[in-house]
């Protein structure tokens, strides 16, 4: 004869095996995640469900970035670099990145050139195939990640000496600034404004596609403040907003988190605000 506690460790048994099957089944069991880490102003570290590393605008070695050195010494991986302009706090760290991975230069096809002339970055590791203008979208790996490059408002120049490429203290000409629409396979849509103002065009971004995270510069004085930044995700609407671009060229930018936080508040856009930690990464 079967005891009870026998019969009852058996249908536990039983019950436990069927979760296991119906888990290994769901379609969304255990998906791979897309993870965004922040490093400070405007460097991203974004990782795809399937592995691909893409670093924007990566000045690892900002100021409020503690552990930048470390952070960049670890950088073993990147396939893509995105840029969105060619001033130093966005080209940072791009060129000895590049050299060490072997990653490929997404930007505006007149900022490649200067980059490639003036900036220190591997010439071959450009091309047509990653390289862009305003309007066009790149694919990238069988179509896990396109680019759309975007236009922003603001100014663009290399120079070889600012980033520690080369000794030239000349100022190059870098084409216009952008901004990156970045559509991950299986993961968020993500605006990465670059620097900019607030723009009437801003609105048109999202009827190509729902703008899931939007990284929006607040700093003020050589981007738009608090206010402006808030006006701009009202055009865009994202599901989500997290303010770049701030804290690092003190007393010259002003704009902060909680300035921001207020400005969306007062335009009932709060719950859209999404505040991230330097180094901390985020999953989706």
């Amino acid at each position: 004869m079967v005891s009870v506690a026998s019969l009852k460790r058996s249908t536990a048994l039983v019950f436990a095996a069927l979760l296991l099957f119906i888990w290994a089944i769901c379609p969304g069991a255990a998906q791979p995640q897309t993870q965004l880490v922040w490093y400070g102003q405007s460097a991203f570290k974004l990782v795809t469900p399937a592995g691909h590393v893409l670093f924007i605008d990566p000045w690892l070695l900002n100021p409020v970035n503690k552990n930048g050195k470390n952070d960049l010494a670890q950088v073993d991986k990147a396939d893509l670099i995105l840029i969105s302009h060619g001033h130093f706090d966005h080209v940072g760290q791009a060129g000895e990145i590049a050299r060490r991975t072997g990653a490929k230069l997404v930007t505006t096809l007149d900022l490649g050139n200067a980059l490639a002339r003036y900036g220190g970055f591997p010439k071959d590791q450009m091309s047509y195939q990653t390289l862009g203008n305003f309007g066009g979208v790149l694919s990238f790996f069988d179509g896990e990640v396109k680019v759309a490059l975007v236009p922003a408002v603001h100014s663009s120049h290399v120079n070889g000496k600012d980033i520690g490429a080369t000794g030239d203290d000349e100022y190059h000409w870098g084409g216009a600034p952008a901004g990156f629409v970045i559509v991950v396979k299986g993961g968020p849509t993500i605006y990465h404004t670059g620097d900019t103002d607030l723009f009437g065009d801003m609105r048109y971004v999202p009827q190509f596609g729902k703008i899931d995270l939007m990284l929006a510069c607040i700093g003020d004085h050589f981007t738009m403040g608090p206010a402006r930044a808030a006006e701009a995700v009202a055009l865009v609407d994202p599901a989500k907003v997290v303010p770049m671009h701030y804290g690092t060229f003190v007393p010259l930018m002003t704009g902060t988190p909680e300035q921001f936080a207020s400005e969306l508040k007062q335009r009932k856009l709060d719950g859209k605000l999404l505040l991230l930690r330097v180094g901390v990464p985020m999953t989706f």
